[in-house]
């Protein structure tokens, strides 16, 4: 190592008359030590550690110079995928995102287990294609997202159909985009800037009012748009504003039918808002007029000190769930407004919904009476819940897995007072749980593979890795030390990993779980074939 200060000899004599160049100078002074002795050991001989690369992906995008803070996969057409972060590292850095386009060349690729080459006629003509088809791929943006003069925060495309694409930045921007999925091609429609920073979007699935969005603000502040095009001077549509919340607005969460918006703070509320009045049209709206639940952090039962950061409905919308600091997480009740959510709540109570720990009464489950009530506290892991995912309806028990900024994951089951079902601890080491998602169950998919993919769970985390959980068999409080016997059925590496700056920050895994795109906090997105 070159040293910061050379020790120079002085001559010692007149027998050296010729002059030195210094960068020869500089060669021999580098090989001193720190005590000023020279180094006599060979550099080959030096020992270095190796690091071990595993990269997992079939393909990469990598024209992020930053962070990948969001990433949204259109609803009909799952190879079409955006991703938002920044243009940079620097403070004053604008907002830049990207939309791409998974090759159709992975969907014919078979990743699966092959023979060796040695088994082929020719053995070196099948190693050279297998090499060829297992290429990692590099995928080219189709198009930019830019107009954002802060990091891209939030990505949706808009339900049913995703006719649009809307972007949200720290620099409270909400910018649309008309998608044709066919070609494909984006066309800007819009902006409105109405907040300091958004925090998150969220699309409206109720078909009765296509391509509407919510969002949450720093401020606190919840918007609901409708886009239309058809409106040339005005095409985002402010639909409901809501100012109940009095710190930052964290998380928001539709059911199922769209019928109810619900969002959190940092200040430990939680608000269920009407927002097209179908509530309110069967007299089941609060005094205000706009929510069907209210509860604030002066209730002690529903408090929780740091505030929430996540909230999750079950799919038939019985009720919900809200996790927060200290690990903390509060199932709350709610109305009954459509078929849907008929007999889909536990009673507060019953030997069906009474929570380990506090509960409150109710009658009719997921009706009138059971709204706003607090159906269990659940408090396991010893964090903040940054990640909160119910089991698809389609699931015969509604399952609620929670990750943790401890690293762990706990899923509980409600059809067993919401007992603990599973602990796995070191989910993803000692790194925080970014993001939980239950692997949906596509439409004919067959009853024995139905069976089994209802158990799967997706999780992603600051370690840089993203794991596939099957949970089925788990019995009731079982705890697992680590991931090797928790049900870990396979992950996927390429990610710089090891916390701040290398971990997956979102990931998107479309209808059937079988390909996993990431977003990473090295600027990478990653495609893994499952």
């Amino acid at each position: 190592m070159s040293s910061n200060n050379p020790h120079h000899d002085p001559a010692t004599g007149d027998e050296e008359q010729d002059m030195v160049d210094l960068d020869e100078v500089a060669e021999e002074i580098a090989a001193e030590n720190e005590d000023g002795d020279i180094d006599m050991s060979d550099p080959e001989d030096d020992e270095h550690e190796e690091v071990q690369l595993v990269n997992d992906s079939v393909a990469y995008f990598d024209t992020h110079k930053d962070s990948i803070f969001a990433i949204a996969q259109h609803p009909t057409n799952p190879n079409i995928i955006a991703t938002g972060g920044s243009e940079g590292d620097a403070d004053d850095a604008p907002g830049k995102g990207y939309v791409l386009v998974i090759p159709q060349e992975l969907d014919q690729r078979d990743d699966g287990p092959v023979l060796p080459p040695s088994y082929a006629a020719d053995p070196s003509a099948a190693a050279r294609e297998l090499a060829s088809q297992k290429e990692n791929i590099q995928i080219q943006p189709v198009f930019s997202i830019d107009g954002h003069t802060d990091s891209i925060n939030a990505l949706a495309f808009t339900l049913p159909n995703g006719d649009f694409l809307v972007s949200g930045g720290l620099d409270g921007r909400l910018r649309a985009y008309k998608v044709d999925a066919s070609k494909p091609s984006f066309t800007f429609l819009g902006e409105s800037q109405e907040v300091p920073e958004i925090n998150w979007l969220a699309p409206c699935p109720n078909t009765d009012y296509p391509n509407s969005v919510a969002l949450g603000a720093s401020d606190g502040s919840v918007w609901v748009y409708t886009i239309d095009p058809s409106d040339t001077a005005t095409p985002l549509q402010i639909v409901q504003t809501y100012f109940l919340h009095t710190t930052s607005c964290t998380a928001g969460a539709w059911t199922s039918d769209g019928s109810l918006l619900a969002t959190v703070d940092e200040d430990s509320s939680l608000y269920v808002w009407d927002v097209w009045g179908l509530a309110a049209a069967k007299g089941l709206a609060g005094d205000n007029g706009q929510t069907v639940v209210s509860l604030t952090g002066q209730d002690q039962r529903f408090e929780v000190e740091g505030g929430l950061y996540s909230v999750a409905i079950e799919p038939r919308g019985g009720y919900l769930a809200v996790g927060g600091a200290g690990g903390a997480i509060r199932i709350v009740g709610l109305p009954r407004i459509t078929d849907q959510t008929a007999g889909s709540a536990p009673q507060a109570g019953s030997k069906a919904g009474k929570a380990k720990g506090k509960a409150a009464g109710g009658k009719a489950a997921g009706g009138e009476a059971q709204a706003g009530q607090i159906l269990a506290s659940l408090e396991v892991q010893s964090d903040s819940i940054e990640s909160l995912s119910f089991a698809p309806a389609s699931a015969p028990i509604p399952l609620l897995a929670a990750g943790s900024v401890d690293g762990s994951i706990s899923v509980f089951d409600p059809s067993r007072q919401f007992n603990l079902r599973r602990n796995i601890q070191g989910a993803h080491e000692e790194f925080s749980v970014v993001k939980l998602e239950w692997v949906k169950q596509p439409q004919g998919t067959g009853s024995g593979a139905a069976a089994q993919q209802q158990w799967l769970l997706t999780s992603c985390g600051m370690d840089g890795v993203v794991r596939r959980w099957n949970l089925q068999g788990a019995t009731p409080s079982q705890h697992a030390p680590n991931a090797a016997v928790a049900g870990l059925e396979k992950e996927w590496r390429g990610h710089r990993g090891d916390g701040e700056g290398g971990g997956v920050l979102g990931f998107v895994q479309g209808n059937d779980g079988k390909r996993i795109v990431t977003a990473g906090d090295d600027g990478l997105a990653l495609v893994f074939q499952v």
